[in-house]
């Protein structure tokens, strides 16, 4: 008696064995494609008879099979190949979705007689043999009320051979891996709402934000001119000449803001057009710091430039924007005032444009995103600075369509100096050459 059961002891013993190193290979950290590479090649070691195999997956997109994981095959080859419903070995037992097992090699003939030859013609080539397989077993993959796909297994030679005992082990295998395939379903599920839900409340924050900082140059504006408005008083030359003043310096900072918003939804939506022509950057600079300066008493800003400065090919308007949202952020972010310089470097490949503040500074973890959209440096005094934390996002947009590069560099309470760099490339290096 104990001779009789010697066999099948060691057929439960292996197979067990095997349902236990697969479940070990499932439950790694590894993305749904390298998973299920790492099934068959597990499969390919401890299943006998199985010689070459494949995970078949119904895209529906596609309206096709597709081998997502195979051993024995060449996969980039055995990806060529697309199956209908209801084709060759997979789409039957897709669409009964019951296993089937084919013993000899005519029952494996018959149920891949419908495969259309450019199929065959790349199964034959995966296989790197025209010979096609001893015997085989599919099984339904499907686990929570879904049908994903198809497992197949195949002899080629022999002399071992698929039989009904195999059925109900391989079957095992195919849930345990159907279950793997549902719970990355339901994770990729689970991240896409989280994504979503993310997104609505990133949009709600930014609408938040954005509303907010275009009312205030708004509402300034309003107030300003409801006082210059009322008939029962009489205003000073001088008061309303500061009035006017304040009125076109709040409407600057809404046009900044639009034109930041308008620019970064033409930067979304890959719109964004430069017109590159010679220009000379330190008059350029010179005209965006006179501008700044008229705005603020508390700041000197200062323009340096070597006097054989190169000129560039860029387009001036994107270039003076690059440098007005610089400054401008420069300025809000050192509110007790000091110098705000702007230099200029020339190096062999380009040149390189330098603005630094005494300010406030940025924390090294803020460094990181500085020129994500809608990201605010949070002032470390608690200090509110106005914007819609798109001027930098758009200044390095801006810097890199020109083909350059813009970063940062600063210490908490010493001051921020950022730099972009513009390629001496175009006619104007070839004129100066």
């Amino acid at each position: 008696m104990p001779a009789a059961n010697g066999p099948g002891l060691e057929r439960r013993t292996r197979e067990l064995y095997s349902l236990s190193q697969v479940a070990k290979t499932l439950t790694a950290a590894l993305d749904l494609p390298e998973l299920l590479g790492a099934v068959m090649d597990k499969l390919s070691r401890v299943l006998e008879p199985a010689e070459a195999g494949a995970i078949m997956l119904w895209d529906q997109s596609s309206g096709l099979f597709r081998a997502e994981a195979a051993f024995g095959y060449d996969l980039q080859i055995l990806r060529e190949m697309g199956l209908r419903a209801g084709e060759s070995i997979t789409g039957k037992v897709y669409d009964e979705g019951v296993a089937h097992l084919l013993a000899t090699p005519a029952e494996v003939a018959v149920d891949m007689t419908d495969m259309r030859p450019a199929n065959r013609a790349a199964m034959a080539r995966a296989l790197n043999s025209d010979t096609w397989p001893q015997s085989a077993l599919a099984v339904p993959l499907q686990a929570g009320g879904h049908r994903f796909g198809v497992l197949v297994l195949e002899t080629l030679h022999g002399p071992a051979e698929f039989t009904e005992r195999d059925v109900p082990f391989v079957q095992t295998l195919a849930d345990l891996i159907a279950l793997a395939i549902d719970r990355a379903r339901l994770q990729a599920k689970a991240d896409a709402i989280g994504a979503a839900q993310q997104a609505d409340h990133l949009r709600s924050e930014v609408m938040a934000t954005l509303s907010h900082e275009l009312r205030t140059p708004l509402a300034a504006i309003k107030g300003y001119a409801t006082a210059l408005l009322l008939e029962e008083v009489e205003w000073p030359d001088e008061k309303r000449r500061e009035f006017l003043q304040l009125i076109e310096e709040e409407c600057d900072n809404l046009q900044t803001m639009i034109g930041d918003i308008l620019d970064s939804a033409l930067i979304d939506a890959g719109q964004l057009v430069i017109e590159p022509q010679p220009v000379r950057l330190p008059p350029l600079a010179r005209e965006v710091a006179e501008e700044l300066q008229r705005r603020t008493d508390l700041h000197r800003l200062v323009v340096d430039f070597p006097p054989d400065f190169p000129i560039v090919d860029a387009d001036p308007r994107r270039i003076k924007q690059v440098i007005h949202n610089i400054l401008d952020n420069a300025i809000k972010y050192s509110p007790n005032g000091g110098l705000v310089v702007t230099r200029g470097e020339v190096r062999p490949m380009d040149v390189v444009i330098s603005i630094a503040d005494q300010g406030v500074g940025i924390v090294p973890e803020d460094l990181i995103p500085l020129f994500e959209k809608y990201f605010r440096v949070k002032s470390p005094t608690g200090y509110h600075v106005p914007g819609t934390g798109l001027g930098l996002p758009v200044a390095r947009a801006l810097v890199e369509a020109h083909g350059g590069r813009i970063w940062a560099e600063s210490k908490v309470g010493q001051g921020t100096t950022l730099y972009f760099s513009l390629p001496r490339t175009g006619l104007s290096a070839s004129a100066a050459a």
